[in-house]
Parts: C-alpha cells; structure tokens; sequence
C-alpha cells in the first residue's frame, strides 16, 4: 500500500460519511443535531475533494477505470456502505470514526509531506466541531453494538502493528503509526477500546477492513454522481 492509497481510501471514507451525515439532516432527535448533520456532512464532502485533490502532487491516482461501474473500487469501510438505521450508528459514527479520520489527518500534517502538510492543516480546525458534537452525544448513552462496530473498523483502518501504516510513520511520511493513532483516539475520547484484539488473518490492507464492503445501488449511484468528472463550469 502506497501513502497514495491511504489518502484515496481517507477521501473515500470521509466523502461517504458526509452523505451518510447528509441523509440525517432532517432525521436526527433535535433541529440543533439536524443542522449539525447538515453542516458536517458539508464539511466531510469538502474534505473528501480536498483529499482527492492531493494524489496528483504525491505522484500517484490509484483510482482506475473500474470505478465506473464496480462499488468495491471504492476504499470505504463496511459501516458506511448501507444507510444507517439508528441514530447510535450516526453518534458511533461521528464520535468514533470522525475522529479516527481526524488522527490520521493530524498523522498527515505533522509528517513530511509537503503537500498533505499544508492542504489538510485547515481540516484539523474545522473537525474539532465534529469532535465535540460527536463526544457531547456519545456521553449521552448509545446502544453498545453501533459503538462495537465503530471501534473494530476503526482500528482495523488503521492497521496491523507491523503493516504500511507502521512503514510509513519509520519513513516519517507520517508522524503517527497504528499503536499511537489508536492511543491518540483513545485519548481524545478519554476512554479504551471496548473490543478485543483484532484477528489480522483475514484483513484486507487495500479496504483496510476484516470484512468485505457491499455499498447499494443507491449510494453507489450518488458516488458516481459527486465524482470531479461531472462537475461542469457554469454555463457549459
């Protein structure tokens, strides 16, 4: 795995859960939580381009032509691949998997590379409110399997103790490896991971998960839809 595919598989996760946050905009328990869910899915589509936009300046696109009609193309995690149910997946979601995405991103800004040193720097600011959103919701009581679920994908995506995530904090392309990246979402949440160690025989280190994604119809057709190519100048 090339830092290349850890950006796009960042870009895709982060696009995919501001629509999942979109689908909640007028769902979510109070008009307060509506807004949020509508303000944060802006944000996560805003970060995902920003994302998209870097694979260019580090030398490699791993997005091929198989995107156009193949849903496993797309590095999503299994928790964003169907819409979401209950409002414990949303708060799990936006506590737990935000903010591991936010670690990885600070992971990006505080390693070497030039260019995701200065073009993330901006995204830190603005997912702190994700954060605080996340964890004020959390401290209120969910239900125990949506957290479950989060904490599992969120350390597999960050990946094995020896695996490319390792090789690339030894490198210094980032500044955090799987151990301090799952210490530092720890930390944030200020509490341990409530799931045991994670059986590393059967991951998948392109979709970063022990379990296969199936993303449907519908939302495989709205990823095709908010790729760059269908975006046209006004006028044309």
């Amino acid at each position: 795995m090339s830092l290349a595919t850890l950006v796009l598989s960042l870009a895709d996760n982060k696009q995919l859960l501001g629509l999942r946050y979109a689908e909640w905009a007028i769902r979510a328990p109070s008009l307060e939580a509506d807004i949020a869910a509508a303000a944060m899915g802006l944000d996560d589509l805003g970060h995902s381009r920003v994302l998209y936009g870097c694979l260019e300046a580090l030398g490699e696109d791993p997005r091929g032509p198989n995107r156009e009609s193949d849903p496993s193309s797309y590095l999503c995690l299994p928790y964003f691949g169907r819409p979401w149910t209950s409002w414990s997946q949303f708060v799990a979601a936006n506590a737990v998997l935000d903010t591991a995405f936010s670690v990885m991103i600070q992971a990006c800004v505080e390693g070497s590379v030039d260019v995701l040193r200065t073009r993330l720097r901006k995204m830190l600011n603005e997912e702190r409110f994700h954060f605080l959103h996340g964890r004020s919701w959390l401290r209120t009581g969910i239900e125990p399997g949506p957290l479950e679920d989060a904490w599992t994908q969120a350390i597999e995506w960050f990946g094995p103790p020896q695996g490319e995530v390792e090789r690339l904090h030894r490198e210094g392309a980032l500044a955090m490896g799987p151990a301090e990246l799952l210490a530092q979402l720890e930390e944030r949440l200020e509490t341990t991971a409530p799931v045991g160690p994670v059986d590393w025989s059967g991951w998948d280190e392109v979709q970063r998960s022990t379990r296969p994604m199936v993303i449907d119809d519908r939302t495989f057709a709205m990823l095709r839809g908010l790729e760059e190519r269908r975006y046209h100048p006004a006028g044309t």
